[in-house]
């Protein structure tokens, strides 16, 4: 009896599980929805992402914002070089118009995920239905395999004998030499600890290189013309060459020349400034009377406290008017006239014959 039943139990199960895949037509069972899934919401959006690689991500796998399920995988097909993933998101999710995307795991053997989030600088708009993530904005994470496989290299490639000889060069360098190790060491942590301290300094400096470098940008084809000419200017300077050298040669010797100079002099040099300095103190004495004397100078013998100002007050003086003025002109005309030579002394004579000056000239005695 109670195997009957369950004959009958197991029959009815059966015919059950026939009926609900009869239903479901010719769905595919990667199109059912799985249990605990992301809540999409009424009206979730779609977002078309670019890989170059999916890697195992199939349908129906979860598409999370830090770490939250937001929505799921609906699509991934090939397209041309690329693999394209098509995602529904819940309408409730506000990203970036230039969302980054990328494929990571839940843990080391869990599943993978779409993850989704903003860029780290520059968002820009709103990721909306009908957005296209491209290829320049996703990536993934490495694979175990590709851990595992790197490691296996490492580990049977022949690169763990090269580290032991690089170990054991390492441990004779330093085998004797502890103590300067200790104090190479700790003047490496001063270097670091200074540098990090200039931080801002030196950031200071690698600006102002990189508007140097601008600069130098702008003016490339000032820099190209320069260096264009620069072999033909090479080859003149070369051809000068004797001549420079004879040049610099001569200024040896003029140095020498020069110094032998202010060392014989120096003594004259001294005494000429320590008597010129009265006069500098006469001078800085004079002060603001110097100053008005100067001021007076260009308009000797009429200055303008004589006849005025503006030049209405000066016409006065022309209309009718009169100004005494005394000169004593005094000179020795011993002196002037022995610098004439005989021609000029004679011709000088016959144009003063006759005159009150020829009397001084005759008490004058005259050698030429």
């Amino acid at each position: 009896m109670t195997r009957a039943r369950n004959r009958w139990t197991a029959a009815a199960a059966a015919l059950t599980g026939l009926a609900l895949v009869t239903g479901c037509g010719s769905g595919n069972v990667g199109d059912l929805p799985l249990p605990g899934g992301a809540d999409l919401g009424d009206a979730p959006f779609t977002v078309v992402v670019e890989f170059d690689d999916v890697m195992d991500l199939v349908p129906q796998s979860a598409v999370k914002v830090n770490d939250v399920s937001v929505g799921r995988v609906t699509r991934v097909e090939l397209d041309g070089w690329q693999a394209k993933v098509e995602l529904e998101v819940n309408d409730s999710v506000e990203l970036p118009d230039n969302a980054m995307a990328s494929i990571r795991q839940t843990s080391i053997l869990g599943e993978k995920f779409v993850s989704l989030a903003p860029p780290a600088t520059g968002s820009t708009g709103q990721l909306s239905d009908g957005d296209r993530i491209p290829l320049a904005r996703t990536g993934h994470t490495p694979e175990v395999e590709q851990v595992l496989g790197a490691l296996s290299l490492v580990l049977n490639g022949g690169a763990v004998d090269k580290v032991q000889v690089i170990a054991r060069e390492l441990n004779n360098a330093m085998s004797g030499r502890e103590a300067n190790m200790r104090t190479l060491v700790r003047r490496l942590d001063e270097f670091v600890g200074t540098a990090e301290e200039s931080r801002a300094e030196i950031v200071t400096a690698i600006e102002q290189v990189d508007q140097l470098a601008k600069a130098t940008r702008s003016q490339r084809k000032a820099i190209e013309g320069a260096l264009d000419d620069m072999p033909e200017a090479l080859r003149t300077v070369n051809a000068q060459r004797a001549n420079l050298v004879r040049m610099l040669e001569a200024l040896t010797d003029l140095g020498s020349v020069g110094t032998d100079v202010i060392v014989r002099a120096k003594d004259a040099v001294a005494a000429d400034l320590d008597a010129l300095e009265p006069v500098l103190d006469n001078l800085a004495s004079a002060g603001d009377a110097l100053i008005s004397s100067l001021e007076v100078l260009p308009t000797f013998p009429f200055p303008d406290s004589l006849l005025g100002d503006g030049p209405g007050e000066a016409a006065a003086y022309q209309m009718g008017d009169y100004t005494n003025v005394s000169l004593d002109f005094r000179t020795d005309f011993t002196k002037t006239i022995g610098l004439m030579s005989e021609a000029e002394l004679k011709s000088l004579k016959e144009a003063l014959r006759g005159d009150g000056v020829g009397a001084v000239m005759a008490e004058s005695v005259v050698t030429p």
